[in-house]
């Protein structure tokens, strides 16, 4: 498996250059096609929003829309011809963003998003991210708005609770841990008979036979939550990959995210593959 498609999301937020960045790293690593989607996250802008205004200001915004999208496509532009890409392809949403990007979700092998910046709030859609990761069947490399990051996944941190989500996102992930100097496997309060005699063992052999070498690591932990073991022990790692299943459901206006996903999308301190 290797990601061969590569969809990159472009907001009318300042951290979209750093994510684009990364997407055109990762596109010349996996000689992958490259999709830049420009899909402004706030309501503000949208065409819904845009008909029940002021005509005066209708016009105004939908102006900044259009020179939002110029500039962002120059950046893509830009971007794609130093790192001497020539797979590469622009779209410009016409619908929200949650239904721009899940719609072109289907067809690409990851995406990347950005994390909320609390920053940026004019409007903007707070569950776009969670949104995406629970619906998209395609994994999310998701950027924290804070910091800036060069190579990732040389320090692979995997988060391993022998359920069908991280299972998901151990796959999906393959095409990085492939490449990874160090990956370390950790589990976190192992219960139950799912885990087997040893916890951990057997996901670390199914990673060996896919050319992973794994330190396998368990954790027990009762005074701090998951999300959070799992940010300290990054930190104490060194790691620049966070692996994990998402957890959660959406249906209608309703949006629960499980514990340790809520954590991680609201801290992250560096990036982070979630698979649902």
């Amino acid at each position: 498996m290797s990601y061969k498609t590569i969809l990159v999301h472009s907001d009318a937020g300042r951290h979209w250059p750093a994510r684009l960045d990364l997407a055109v790293q990762l596109a010349r690593q996996h000689d992958a096609h490259l999709l830049g989607l420009h899909a402004p996250r706030s309501a503000a802008l949208s065409g819904v929003m845009l008909s029940g205004l002021d005509p005066a200001l209708a016009e105004s915004l939908a102006r900044t829309r259009a020179e939002q999208a110029v500039q962002a496509q120059a950046t893509f532009n830009k971007a794609v011809s130093a790192a001497g890409i020539n797979n590469a392809e622009w779209r410009l949403g016409d619908e929200d963003a949650v239904t721009t990007v899940l719609t072109n979700a289907r067809y690409v092998d990851l995406l990347v998003l950005g994390q909320r910046d609390p920053a940026e709030t004019d409007g903007f859609d707070s569950d776009f991210a969670e949104q995406v990761v629970l619906a998209a069947g395609r994994p999310v490399l998701m950027l924290p708005y804070a910091g800036r990051f060069g190579a990732i996944g040389k320090q692979a941190l995997v988060a391993w609770d022998a359920s069908r989500e991280a299972a998901r996102a151990i796959s999906d992930a393959l095409p990085l841990l492939r490449q990874a100097d160090n990956v370390k496997l950790i589990t976190i309060n192992p219960r139950g008979g799912r885990h087997g005699d040893l916890p951990g063992a057997d996901i670390g052999l199914y990673l060996a036979r896919h050319g992973v070498r794994t330190e396998v690591v368990s954790d027990c932990c009762d005074n701090i939550d998951i999300g959070n073991e799992l940010l300290s022990r990054a930190a104490d790692f060194g790691s620049d990959l966070i692996v994990m299943g998402a957890y959660g459901h959406a249906r209608l206006k309703e949006l629960v995210m499980g514990g340790a996903t809520r954590t991680i999308l609201d801290s992250m301190t560096v990036p982070v593959l979630l698979s649902h």
